[in-house]
């Protein structure tokens, strides 16, 4: 058969071999990438064909004669950290299993068809990336990743004297940012630059350290030697980003639209003396030198189909369904499990977690403690437009406006009030959020004839609805908060987005809302947090830190790969890259 993939079908082969049981192996034949079934009956083989179900739902069945006692590695979790350091570890030459209790490879990094009776592959869980370094991407050879920039960096409508406005700005047009942000306020064009300079003098000082180990806070100080360098160490790192914002701008809408780097993720505030405000806000403006945050071609799902390739290539092991229920070290860690409900247990040298601190803890039956500043605050709504709406301020094109970060409710003032009123236990009486359009970007999420059809995909991060507003009732709060930004974002609009949202064939809107309690859930983030705790300075913490990867745990050979590693959080593979070269450290 010198054709075995024809339309929609693919051929396989299935061999009947004398064995006493059945098993499962892989179409060699045709390098498929899906199992064919072998059963024991004669000698012979024979093709045939038919549609088959995702290729993940395969891949346990495929592996389960396969599992080896012990293993170089094993990493836990398949989320885009845990395929990047596997990646690393198989192309070293490590024999690495991969255990993921979901039934797909990608964890929070995925694209899924969040609405069933449409074809449109929505980044559920994460949106843009601004911190996967090139690096990796070189090393690891993960050459189909393409990260497009957004023609316009961000959308702010506002009312002023009851009328409709916007700061508009944008990634293409320079001059068209600088009057945008003098019409807010003669000063702030300058001040804008001032402070992005400010960013630049760090990113570009700290973003290559990211892949090496930590160096001491002091070795650091050091290295920032002119008196601008040493401004910016003292606006970032020691005094509240507050002072920073409102040192060098007037306007309360665009020191809210700074604000947001501060907070998306974290529930802090502008002068929280813990400084988890500058941290997260770091984390935002210094990905590669630019703090860009771009789109990626094909959704979030491309990212972890690139990694998860280049794993199987090198020979990683998967297992999916499989879910770690106890951890014991010792000379070789033990790692239980159970797959298809079948109790299971492997052994290796190297553990790596690509999971949250505290679940580690919870598989080595150690205690957990959770921080105020490790409560997650993340709200996601998911939605499918059949168009875009039109805006209420004349001369702005939605497909520009829409292209962007669209803030809503994000001034700086407000935003303090929704801190305030969340820390009391209220949802706030005004919600900010931002939305992201990223078929405006990238339409092939879409199939084309939604594409042809004006079809869009909008997704919203909402910001100060920490994990604690949802422990009661969740669902309730929850569509009080979409009834909220619903409300929100219609006072910007010249039609009610609803009247443009898709519905699915009983009717209803596609359009899906996560709260952090829904997080912690359903993707197992303590308290919802997308950074799994509160994010680390980018340098060692204390003495002990400095010169290591800040991967370590009090566990020998046991790592942390996933964001609540140092200098772990959103999606950037750096956490999965610094626990690799640990293990391969090791002698």
């Amino acid at each position: 058969m010198a054709n075995p993939e024809k339309g929609n079908h693919r051929w396989y082969r299935i061999a009947w071999l004398r064995s006493p049981k059945p098993v499962f192996a892989q179409d060699r034949e045709y390098k498929s990438d899906l199992p064919a079934f072998v059963i024991r009956l004669t000698d012979f083989s024979f093709y045939f064909c038919f549609e088959i179900p995702p290729i993940h739902s395969f891949y346990p069945l495929q592996r389960m004669s396969a599992l080896n006692s012990s293993y170089d590695v094993v990493i836990i979790g398949a989320g885009h950290n845990g395929l990047v350091a596997a990646c690393y570890l198989a192309k070293a030459g490590k024999q690495v299993l991969v255990l993921e209790r979901n039934d797909y490879i990608g964890g929070a990094t995925t694209s899924q068809r969040v609405f069933p009776d449409y074809d449109a592959r929505l980044s559920r869980y994460a949106y843009l990336v601004s911190l996967f370094p090139d690096k990796i991407v070189q090393d690891l050879g993960l050459h189909s990743i393409s990260l497009k920039r957004r023609k316009t960096a961000s959308y702010t409508p506002y009312i002023q004297n009851n009328q409709s406005k916007g700061l508009l700005l944008s990634n293409e047009d320079a001059q068209l940012t600088r009057q945008n942000l003098e019409a807010l306020h003669p000063e702030d064009s300058s001040g804008y630059q001032k402070l992005q300079a400010v960013n630049q003098i760090v990113a570009e000082k700290i973003w290559d350290s990211f892949l090496h180990p930590l160096q001491s806070k002091q070795s650091w100080m050091e290295q920032f030697v002119t008196a601008e360098e040493k401004a910016a160490w003292r606006w970032l790192m020691e005094r509240p980003i507050g002072e920073l914002i409102e040192s060098h701008i007037h306007d309360d809408i665009l020191r809210g639209v700074v604000l947001t780097d501060a907070k998306i993720g974290a529930f802090t505030h502008a002068h929280a003396p813990s400084l988890l405000q500058n941290r997260t806000y770091l984390y935002h403006v210094v990905g590669n030198k630019t703090g860009e945050w771009r789109v990626p071609v094909g959704g979030m799902g491309s990212v972890a189909q690139a990694l998860e390739q280049c794993a199987r290539q090198n020979g990683v092991t998967f297992l999916t369904d499989s879910t770690v229920t106890q951890v014991v070290s010792g000379e070789k860690h033990t790692i239980a499990f159970t797959q298809n409900s079948i109790s299971r247990e492997v052994k290796t040298s190297h553990l790596l977690v690509n999971a949250a601190p505290e679940i580690l803890n919870t598989l080595l039956g150690k205690a957990t403690h959770r921080t105020v500043e490790d409560e997650g605050t993340a709200f996601k709504i998911n939605l499918l437009l059949k168009r875009l709406p039109r805006l209420k301020q004349t001369g702005v094109d939605p497909s520009v406006a829409f292209a962007g970060t669209f803030h809503i409710n994000q001034s700086y003032s407000q935003m303090e009030q929704s801190f305030r009123q969340a820390t009391a236990g209220q949802v706030p009486s005004v919600v900010p959020g931002e939305f992201y359009c990223h078929t405006l970007t990238d339409p092939s999420i879409l199939s084309p004839e939604l594409a042809a059809q004006g079809y869009h995909t909008l997704t919203l991060f909402g910001i100060d609805l920490p994990y604690r507003l949802f422990t009661g009732a969740n669902e309730t709060v929850k569509q009080q908060v979409v009834a909220q930004y619903l409300q929100g974002i219609n006072a910007f609009l010249d039609e009610p987005l609803e009247s443009c949202l898709a519905t699915d064939n009983h009717g209803h809107y596609c359009l899906e809302a996560k709260s952090a309690w829904d997080l912690e859930k359903e993707i197992g983030l303590p308290q919802g947090n997308i950074f799994h705790n509160a994010l680390s300075w980018f340098y060692a913490e204390n003495e002990a830190e400095t010169g290591t990867w800040g991967v370590e745990t009090e566990t020998d050979r046991i790592y942390l790969c996933g964001s609540g590693a140092k200098r772990g959080g959103a999606v950037s593979g750096i956490p999965g890259h610094n626990a690799a070269m640990k293990v391969l450290s090791q002698p």
